[in-house]
Formats: C-alpha cells, structure tokens, sequence
C-alpha cells in the first residue's frame, strides 16, 4: 500500500529537517557536547515538526554507535524508532489521556530503568491538554528525574502550560516554515517520486499550506489525485478554489477609478467560477502588502519578477494611506466572512466598505487633463505665468504611472527655462530616485518640452511644494472644513449638549 507522502518522507536525520535550522543549530550544538537536559518542550502550530524533532532526538541519543548528532539509522535502535516499535520510547497524546491516573502510570513506569536502551524517552504530544492534576503529578519527575529518563514535550499552545514546568523545560519554539522552503521540498519529492508539476501550482500549494509542511504535503497528495497522476496549475486551482490574480488586479483597478459597479462585477464573475472569496480576501491581502512593499522599498520586488509592471502600476494608483486602510479592511474582512449572510455577502461588502471609507484625493491626482486643440495639452488648473503651467499641471500632464509618477509628484520645480529644468526631491523620498524611474521621467519630460531639454534631480530639503504636499494640504484643510461644518451642525450640537455624544472624527468624509 502506498504511504502518504508527510509520512514516508518525514525527515529521519537533523540534516532533513526544513525549516528549523535555529533549534537544529541548538540541539546539535547540546548533543556534541554532552550537554543533555533532561526535559524539552517544542512549541509551534501544526505540521512544523515537534514530534519528528522529538523523534530524531530519540534516535541521537539512543543511537548503538553513541550519543550523536548523526544517528547510523541501521543499527536496532535507529530503525525501530523509525519503525514506530522501540520499547524504550513511548508516545502519549495528551489529548485523548488528560486524566491523571494516565500521568501517574506512566511516571511510575519512568522509575525502571531502560529494557534495552541509553534513555527512556517519554514524547507527550499536545502536553498543554493535560488537566491540572495530571500536571501535578508530572512536575514532581519533572523536579527529580531519573538519570535514564528523557522528556520530550510538543504543544501548539505554550500559554496553556504551568509556569512551574515551564521553568523546569528546555524551550524551544518552532516557527511557520517559509514558503519557498517548503515549495522547493515539494520540488524534490515530486522529482524523486517521479511525478510531472507546474511550477506555479506547488506556489499555490505552498501558501495553502500556512507554513506547515505536513498540510502542505497532504495538499499536494490530495493535487496528485486530482491531476490524475500529475501536479498541473489549472486543476490545483480548481481544488483550492484558488483566486487568478487577474481578478485581484481588476479589483484594485476598479478600487482605485472608484468604480463601484465594476467592483461588484469582478465578485459577480468569481462567483460564476465557485472561486473561495475567504481565500480572495487573503489573496488580497497579500497583494496589498507587496503594493505597499513597493511604494516604501522599490527594490522589494525583482526586477525579473513576472508581476512587476502590473505591481508598479498599481503601486502608483495608491497613496500609502490607501493600502493601509485596505489593507485592515480585507483582514477585518476575512475575518468577518464566517458571520455574513453568505460568503458572497461578506466579500462584496468588504470592497464595498474600502470603497466607501477610502481617503479622498484630489481631481488633479486621478484624471489627466483634456487634450486641447492640435493635440497639445492644457493645464488643468492655475498657470504659474500666461500658458506657462505649474509643476504639479505638468506631472498630470505627463502620463506617468506606477514609480515614475510617484518621483514625480514627490519632485519640486527648483528652476525652469527651455534648455533646462532642475529639480528637488526631499531626502524622506530618496527612496524613489532610482535610475529606472529617473530615465522614465526625463524621457517623458523631453517629449513634452524637446529632446534637447536637460534635465536633474538633485537630493536636499525642499520647501513643501511638491504635488504630493500641496494635495495632502488641499485634503487636510478640506478635512478641516468637514470636521467644522459637522461640530457647527444644530443637530450635532444638540446631540454633543444634551446627551453627551462625541464626534468621531474618523469617520468624517469631505464630500468633492
């Protein structure tokens, strides 16, 4: 019969262990030098590999060719701990054996000495499931152990554990693997076993799997299956109800044009398919925070990432407040989702609710400016001199997007003639003067004005003029209008007077 794959290639050795490397460093580090502690405790979620960890320690310290850090794996010992049937190694799940009169015999069996190994081992897995009294009655080994005795403790909830066994453990905890670790396991099994993949599709399992490589594991069993004998992105999608980032894209396009119809439309689409809108709202979140990683460190996405155009483009529809509320929306969402009408209902309103609540900007931010007569451009708002626009007119004009837009409208207009136009940036958004976007924005202002034109960027401290500044000024005061006109309202002012209501400001919106 076929084994699972979490089992038949659960790690044997402290080298086949992914994802751990500071507890195996540890660990190690203790066994070459003999300095054995007669109680450990593993903390972390699920499928991270506390109770493999346990028994490879099993094996290391019980090992026919000594205490190791590399156990033989061939001799008796090695391979009936691998096996399930070593004597000296017993295996409790605190959760099915909470009572404790449970406890109590197995630490009367911990009195004998081993039948034929170095170390009794006694692994008690889900340890924190153990009722007080059970507790108690560990805590007295735990205090004076026999020499011949190990305990190996695993639990997903430390918190749950008496501080007095706490303090008498070794901890360690266990973290969430990464994803590309476990995507690159995935990898060599499926080479190994001989199975054909898509490589996007084991990305897809990856994250699916939460940073545990059992769940991600028995994922990727349940995807073989499902291809009938191969691992193919289509079919995993169908199975995890994955959401196409294509839709995500429309709906962060449709966010940022503000376009409620066409936001409802995409969550009408990925309801035709079935598409998960709990895994949508994660998705999107995941989305939002690498646009938010882009627009604070540029460098955060390669620059052979398959996705980076879209990302650059998007990043700059968005002011970095906008992410951030998005941002707690979809996970205020997703949370939520379990207790909406239905799953439809809690996804729709949560765009809803990011449309509804999302900062204000100003005109000249989201549209450009008419085109006048022969082809040319007029500015869309005051004029510096007689058809001589202001910077902030020019960059609108431009047709920038993404990063290049971004520098721009983080640049003051130092001096200007026709041969040359020197700039500023602030030093807080030097961040942006990378060359890419520099090259995007000379060559966009040397269309608009001649090729001859010179163009620099120097870095320095600028005096608040930057298109950026200027509408975060227009929106505060308009802000401030708002807040005024609200606190001034006759309704309002009884309500604050006579029943001690209090304004929240937060949720007042400036209507354009």
């Amino acid at each position: 019969m076929t084994q699972v794959l979490a089992r038949k290639w659960r790690p044997r050795t402290f080298s086949e262990l992914v994802g751990q490397e500071h507890v195996v460093k540890a660990l190690t580090n203790a066994l070459l030098q003999q300095r054995l502690h007669h109680a450990y405790l593993f903390t972390g979620t699920r499928g991270v590999g506390k109770t493999t960890l346990a028994r490879i320690i099993a094996k290391a310290l019980n090992c026919e060719t000594g205490i190791t850090v590399e156990p033989c794996g061939e001799c008796r010992a090695c391979t009936e701990i691998d096996a399930g049937r070593f004597v000296d190694l017993i295996e409790l799940d605190a959760a099915s054996n909470t009572q404790v009169d449970n406890m109590r015999e197995l630490l009367e069996n911990a009195l004998y000495a081993p039948t034929s190994a170095r170390f009794k081992v006694y692994i008690i897995d889900e340890v924190h499931m153990l009722s007080r009294s059970a507790f108690n009655a560990m805590l007295k080994t735990l205090e004076e152990p026999p020499q011949h005795v190990k305990f190996i403790l695993a639990t997903t909830d430390p918190q749950k554990i008496p501080v007095t066994v706490l303090s008498r453990c070794l901890q360690f905890n266990l973290k969430q693997i990464p994803r590309p670790q476990i995507e690159a396991q995935m990898q060599r099994i499926l080479e190994a076993e001989g199975i054909a993949f898509d490589q996007p599709a084991l990305a897809l399992l990856a994250r699916a799997g939460q940073g545990s490589m059992r769940d991600s594991l028995s994922l990727l069993d349940q995807a073989i299956a499902h291809g009938a004998g191969r691992v193919e992105d289509t079919a995993v999608r169908a199975m995890l109800g994955a959401v196409d980032q294509t839709y995500l894209y429309a709906i962060l396009g449709a966010l940022a044009a503000r376009d409620g119809a066409a936001l409802i439309a995409e969550a009408d689409r990925m309801a035709s398919r079935s598409l998960s809108f709990e895994m949508a709202l994660q998705d999107l979140g995941v989305l939002l925070h690498r646009l938010a990683l882009l627009q604070m460190i540029p460098g955060a996405v390669a620059e052979d990432d398959p996705d980076r155009d879209a990302l650059v483009e998007l990043a700059g529809r968005f002011s970095a407040e906008d992410l951030q509320l998005h941002y707690q929306i979809a996970l205020q969402g997703r949370n939520d989702i379990g207790l909406a009408p239905d799953d439809y209902a809690g996804f729709t309103m949560t765009l809803l609710r990011m449309l509804a609540f999302a900062p204000e900007h100003s005109a000249a931010a989201l549209r450009a400016a008419p085109p006048a007569a022969g082809g040319a451009t007029v500015p869309a708002a005051s004029k510096k001199n007689d058809d001589e626009p202001a910077w902030r007119e020019i960059v609108d004009q431009l047709g920038l997007s993404g990063m290049t837009r971004m520098l721009a409208q983080h640049c003051e207009l130092v001096s200007r003639d026709e041969a040359r136009i020197e700039l500023m940036l602030s030093k807080v958004h030097e961040r942006l003067l990378e060359k890419p976007y520099q090259d995007k924005l000379k060559a966009a202002l040397q269309q608009r004005f001649g090729t001859g034109l010179r163009v620099t960027i120097n870095v320095g401290n600028g005096n608040g003029s930057s298109p950026a500044e200027l509408a975060g000024r227009e929106k505060q005061q308009r802000q401030a209008r708002a807040v005024a006109e609200i606190e001034q309202d006759p309704f309002v002012r009884e309500l604050v007077e006579n029943f001690d209501a209090r304004i929240n400001e937060s949720t007042i919106k400036p209507i354009q």
